[in-house]
Parts: C-alpha cells; structure tokens; sequence
C-alpha cells in the first residue's frame, strides 16, 4: 500500500498587537515551521504569510484565502501553523475550517498547541 504524500502549507501571521505582545514574528514562525516540517517529512508547498491582518475572520486574510484555495485544487493536504490563534480566534470559524479540511482530505498541525487532526486523539481533541 502506497503512503500519501504529505504535502504541507505553512501558514504565518502576525498582527502588530501580537507581535508586540507575544514577542514572536513571521520570521522566527517561518524558521520553526520549516524545521517542524524537515524533521516530520513533509514536503513544503509554500508558506502563506498574512502580515499586520487580525484573525479575527478568516474572510479578509489575502494569504489564507490562496492557501484554502490550494487546498481545495489538492495541491496540499496539511495546513502547519506556529499556533492554533495564528488560524483563528473564533470556534465559530474553527469548526467551518475544521469541515472544509475534512471534505478535502487536508489536516491541521499547530505546534505549540499539539494540534493534530491527522490523528485520532487530535479529532477526538478538536471536538471537544
């Protein structure tokens, strides 16, 4: 049986506020995503990069937008994230990406969240 190409796209944002607060930028989110990816294998497609936009709706984020659309047309089927609040802030908005990346076969990992839709405990987890 053959393995399925893990493919992923990483996705990085920052909102001035954030950035400030948090301490942590698109850079340094985009130099431990890629060595995530290196270490679990993934092959990386791009990395989608929203800068100074909130995520308070997914909506009117240029970035994130492509990246769906990747997904959709199969080119990726793992969406990788420093954090879970780098995707959103809204369950609402959550739970409508969570079905989107079902239907499409494509999967979350947020690493500082141990965010993992790829496995059962991840779905089991997201659910709640």
């Amino acid at each position: 049986m053959k393995e399925e190409k893990k493919i992923a796209g990483i996705y990085i944002r920052v909102s001035t506020e954030d950035q400030v607060r948090e301490g942590f930028s698109l850079v340094e989110q985009k130099e431990k995503l890629l060595q995530l990816c290196k270490f679990k294998e993934y092959e990386v497609f791009n990395v989608y990069e929203d800068a100074g936009i909130s995520a308070k709706d997914m909506e009117h984020r240029p970035s994130f937008q492509e990246m769906l659309s990747d997904m959709k047309k199969g080119k990726i089927n793992y969406i990788v994230a420093y954090k879970l609040d780098r995707i959103t802030r809204s369950v609402r908005d959550l739970e409508e990406l969570i079905s989107q990346l079902e239907m499409y076969n494509c999967y979350l990992i947020c690493d500082k969240d141990d965010v993992n839709t790829s496995t059962a405990n991840g779905r089991f987890f997201r659910r709640l």
